[in-house]
């Protein structure tokens, strides 16, 4: 298949502490990847390696098969990387569309001096809202404050869409969500697949990633201990693995 991105050999350390202990990770095109594993099994860091919050000690990354190591977050956003994190999706005290296009606002020009153009803002942020099926809020223009955990995880997915991300990055999408609002943020992922856009999803909840995942990663300490198609285990080999902190042992084997 098609490797969106690849990551060969990864170690990340923290001083004497060894995150990311050579691991080897890739993502296919329009694929979403369960990426699980205990608390400090190393998810966060790998997924923060990727977008240039950390670099590599060792170790080689390829976006699109080019040989690419980011050197911050902005630059990965740029290349067509978008993550949503759990509690960072979105400012509370701007409104929906201020952070819809954050960091890419448009202008209108007069003369020398540069507005932001609000008008364009609200109208395409008003477009994302219907596309996503937030139809109950009544303009662009409220505050993210107002909006539920599955509305502000559905909006920072439609920012992503609307972007035309390649990889779209997911931290705990669902945790602490109602089971519509859950069931709504899952949707939006295999429609995300729908469009060609690959998807790491990182969760707590086997069941949640096992449902939209075409490929489970288990992390362990820094080492990858399990890289299955999600047709090869059930949900209850993945706790196990997670569980046990080694390998999948299959009858026979």
């Amino acid at each position: 298949m098609d490797k969106l991105l690849e990551m060969r050999g990864i170690v990340k350390r923290f001083g004497r502490v060894e995150a990311l202990r050579g691991v080897d990770f890739h993502v296919n095109r329009a694929e979403v990847v369960g990426l699980v594993g205990d608390n400090g099994a190393g998810k966060s860091t790998l997924v923060k390696t990727i977008v240039g919050v950390y670099h590599p000690d060792e170790g080689e990354i390829y976006w699109e098969g080019k040989p690419t190591i980011f050197r911050d977050p902005g630059e990965a956003r740029a290349a067509g990387i978008e993550i949503v994190y759990q509690h960072l999706a979105l400012i509370d005290l701007l409104s929906i569309s201020r952070n819809i296009f954050l960091g890419r606002e448009p202008v209108k020009r007069i003369g020398p001096i540069a507005f932001l153009d609000r008008r364009a803002m609200d109208e395409q942020s008003w477009e994302i809202i219907k596309s996503i099926g937030l139809r109950r809020l009544r303009s662009p223009s409220e505050r993210v404050a107002k909006l539920s955990g599955g509305e502000r995880q559905s909006v920072a997915i439609g920012r992503a869409m609307h972007f035309k991300a390649k990889l779209l990055i997911l931290d705990e999408p669902t945790a602490a969500l109602s089971v519509r609002e859950t069931r709504k943020v899952l949707d939006h992922v295999l429609e995300v697949k729908n469009q060609g856009v690959s998807v790491i999803i990182i969760s707590h909840n086997i069941y949640h990633v096992y449902e939209v995942s075409d490929r489970i990663v288990v992390l362990d300490h820094g080492r990858k201990i399990l890289d299955v198609r999600k047709e090869e285990v059930t949900p209850e080999d993945v706790i196990e693995v997670i569980r046990k902190g080694e390998p999948l042992q299959k009858a026979g084997s």
